[in-house]
């Protein structure tokens, strides 16, 4: 039987207005990874690997203080080509995750 192809997906992790020395963080498939601000490619678990929260994505912003901005993202059968994450205004609210538009 073939392996079935990773699939992967483009993150945009956009900069915080102010970023006080803040990181992004990617969650996928409970194990988390650092990132930097901009484009990025992931690659998210197969179809056969998915159980209980490894279908979910998960970006947040981390400084040497607090985290926060937490967006989460569940992906179905076929995950989405290309999220755009964007943190929130105020340290204390939630970010968000979207599809990115078409261009």
């Amino acid at each position: 039987m073939p392996a079935e192809p990773a699939h992967r997906l483009q993150l945009t992790l956009k900069r915080p207005l102010f970023s006080w020395r803040s990181k992004p963080t990617v969650v996928i498939a409970g194990r988390g990874q650092p990132a930097q601000w901009g484009v990025g490619t992931w690659q998210l678990p197969s179809a056969g690997e998915r159980v209980g929260a490894s279908g979910v994505l998960q970006v947040f912003v981390f400084n040497r203080l607090w985290r926060y901005g937490t967006a989460v993202h569940v992906f179905a059968e076929t995950p989405p080509a290309a999220l755009v994450y964007t943190p929130p205004l105020l340290p204390f609210l939630p970010g968000r995750l979207r599809a990115a538009s078409a261009r």
